[in-house]
């Protein structure tokens, strides 16, 4: 796939033994509901300034990142290789195993919980899970999950905009 690489150093080694299994969709506007700015790729690479928005002062110190970001016009940006641990779940758990970070991939898709993404973006989504499965076999449809699926009452995203049945159809029905 065709990405944009821009390298974020919040990332790590996974543990010895991981493997990936499990895909992280989460949806992300800095600020919120706001698209197209510099400051997610800011974010990721902790150059967000916090006196560029009211809503930064409690971002700016974080240090998270994701494997990818889809842009509302479709272009995708490669923060983490996939093989390393981004940063991008938090406290979180998936049947039982805490740390979804140590064999999970994130993609963020720029959005809010509430309107709806673009058409170019579940394109892109697409392409990429197909991929993502090619070399992990292990990301079935079961293994794909939004971040409120494992961080419950944590986090809301990918939200109810977020129409799970479109990417469903385009990766198992094409």
């Amino acid at each position: 796939m065709p990405a944009r690489r821009v390298d974020s150093p919040n990332h790590n080694r996974r543990p010895d033994g991981s493997e990936i299994e499990l895909l992280v969709i989460h949806g992300i506007s800095l600020p919120p509901g706001e698209f197209g700015g510099p400051y997610v790729e800011q974010l990721f690479t902790n150059r967000l300034d916090p006196g560029a928005h009211e809503d930064f002062h409690e971002l700016a110190e974080l240090r998270v990142s994701s494997h990818l970001f889809i842009r509302r016009d479709g272009e995708i940006i490669q923060f983490v290789p996939f093989h390393r641990r981004a940063w991008h779940a938090g406290e979180s758990r998936f049947r039982g195993r805490d740390n979804c970070n140590d064999f999970s991939i994130g993609i963020e898709l720029e959005g809010t919980d509430e309107l709806p993404y673009e058409d170019v973006q579940y394109t892109r989504l697409i392409e990429v899970c197909r991929a993502l499965q090619k070399a992990w076999p292990a990301l079935d449809e079961a293994h794909i999950v939004g971040h409120s699926d494992i961080a419950p009452g944590r986090k809301t995203d990918p939200g109810p905009a977020f129409d799970w049945a479109r990417l469903r159809h385009g990766l198992y029905h094409h």
